[in-house]
């Protein structure tokens, strides 16, 4: 990583921003040192078995199936989620992903990217940081993240499948565009899906909040892993009970003592 603020700095947030702006969506090539990428995978197949495992019926917007909605609204329409996640506190602290996500250089980087004046770990210590674990037969359904933005780098690629694909800015802060995404989620919006190829390594910069997204059914015998990096521009976020306890099958004291921050109206 350069110098913050040097030549090589400011031409890679230069990039970035532009790619954000266009895409909704910003991909570092090679962003890990080739002799590191071993090590990355090797650490994460170590932490996969540590995963919370459970197969659920869920919705793109995370909230309960028996919710009072219109019957033709996409929140109806019933997804199946089978990636597991390994939180933060079952991550040694010299895990390659950990010394990433707390480096002071890397926090300046990835703020300057989304243009920030400042990013902050989660307060939450489970969801601060985790991988993100899909075994073959698997998929991460269609979903909007919590965050604006989302962090993250693939340390394992399957043999087959497991494709991030994306809809960028399929809503807004003002307009949740319910008729594009059940598009998308009953097979008609192709028109609106991107499709990304990422490799082990690779550093993912995303507009989550306001773009619909998924990783496909992964196919082969290898599982899918990839880290993902939680910040927020405002410090102290911590995730809701309910939510905390879907994801992890467990939940803390601070999880139970604190609600969790929005910045809009929407849905999720």
């Amino acid at each position: 990583m350069d110098t913050p603020g040097n030549e090589g700095w400011l031409a890679a947030v230069r990039n970035a921003r532009a790619e954000l702006a266009a895409e909704g969506c910003c991909v570092l090539r090679g962003f890990i040192k080739p002799e590191l990428v071993s090590t990355l995978r090797d650490e994460g197949v170590a932490l996969a078995p540590h995963a919370y495992y459970t197969v659920e019926n869920v919705n793109a917007y995370n909230i309960p199936l028996d919710a009072d909605l219109p019957p033709d609204h996409p929140g109806r329409i019933v997804l199946r989620r089978g990636n597991a996640f390994v939180a933060r506190d079952l991550i040694p602290a010299e895990a390659l992903i950990q010394r990433l996500y707390t480096d002071a250089r890397f926090q300046r980087f990835v703020a300057d990217c989304f243009g920030l004046a400042e990013l902050h770990e989660y307060t939450d210590p489970l969801a601060g940081l985790c991988l993100n674990v899909v075994a073959p037969g698997m998929s991460h359904p269609w979903h909007f993240d919590t965050n604006e933005f989302t962090v993250s780098m693939l340390t394992q690629e399957p043999e087959c499948g497991g494709v991030f694909e994306y809809c960028p800015s399929i809503r807004s802060r003002e307009a949740e565009n319910f008729a594009d995404v059940r598009a998308v989620l009953t097979g008609h919006g192709e028109r609106l899906i991107r499709r990304l190829e990422l490799r082990p390594g690779d550093l993912q910069l995303f507009q989550g909040r306001f773009s619909l997204h998924r990783v496909s059914p992964v196919g082969g015998t290898v599982q899918r892993h990839s880290a993902i990096f939680a910040y927020s521009d405002t410090p102290g976020l911590i995730g809701t009970a309910e939510r905390t306890r879907q994801l992890f099958g467990r939940v803390l004291p601070d999880h139970l003592a604190v609600g969790e921050a929005r910045g809009d109206r929407l849905l999720d």
